[in-house]
């Protein structure tokens, strides 16, 4: 009974809601075939410029030269002249033994000169002479060291790397011709080149390895005559073991 005594008391205290006023509508019967609206400006006036006046020149801008520098009042100090006491100084005398004895020269060294393909130049040791006409100034075999023999290896092999063409085919890479030959003293072959041994033959490369020799022979005819130097003549005349396989 309380809850409904309130409720009613707060409804009674709630302050009434306005009624909204009406609205009349009149609806038109007659609806006019032409427009009322005033007429949009169809073109706008062109934009004209303003016109500047002339403008007046700018006064002139008057120079003022500076003003001049001064003038030294009194001339600088002279410098001070050397004194009798240090241009009278005497010189020494040269002694006898500096006069008598020239200075002596430096001696001109003679450079090696290169022929051909090889590296080897003809005063490739010191005291080998120029003579190649007698074995007086040739090189015994028995005292060329093992650089010179290594550089004259080397020319040989550049000498015969253009013209040699091993056989191609299964494992003939791995055949190894040992060739010999003996030169004159012109470089010219002495006699025809010989095989002394094969290595790396197998049954697979057994048929390449006679091609492999003859290519190899025919290398050395073909770079004949080598030029090699020739004071170390007694080295190289007799070439007793030269290998030919597919890295020369």
């Amino acid at each position: 009974m309380a809850l409904v005594a309130v409720l009613l008391l707060q409804g009674a205290t709630r302050e009434p809601i306005p009624v909204p006023e009406r609205i009349t509508v009149n609806f038109a019967e007659e609806v006019g075939m032409t427009s009322a609206a005033p007429d949009p400006v169809r073109e706008s006036q062109a934009s004209v410029a303003p016109e500047l006046g002339e403008q007046a020149a700018p006064p002139p801008i008057e120079y003022t030269p500076p003003p001049p520098l001064p003038q030294p009042t009194s001339a600088p100090a002279p410098r001070p002249q050397p004194t009798a006491r240090a241009t009278s100084r005497p010189q020494p005398r040269p002694t006898a033994r500096a006069t008598s004895q020239p200075r002596p020269q430096p001696r001109p060294t003679a450079r090696p000169t290169r022929s051909g393909g090889s590296r080897v130049g003809d005063d490739f040791l010191a005291g080998s002479g120029s003579s190649t006409t007698t074995s007086d100034t040739r090189i015994p075999a028995s005292q060329v060291g093992a650089s010179a023999r290594a550089s004259i290896a080397a020319a040989i092999s550049r000498q015969l790397k253009p013209h040699w063409a091993p056989p191609s085919g299964p494992d003939a890479e791995k055949i190894v011709s040992v060739i010999a030959w003996r030169l004159n003293e012109d470089g010219s072959l002495a006699g025809r080149p010989r095989l002394v041994r094969q290595t790396g033959i197998n049954d697979t490369n057994r048929a390449q390895a006679e091609r492999h020799a003859e290519q190899a022979i025919r290398a050395v005819q073909l770079a004949a005559p080598f030029d090699l130097p020739p004071g170390y003549y007694n080295a190289w005349k007799n070439v007793s073991a030269f290998s030919f396989d597919w890295n020369l």
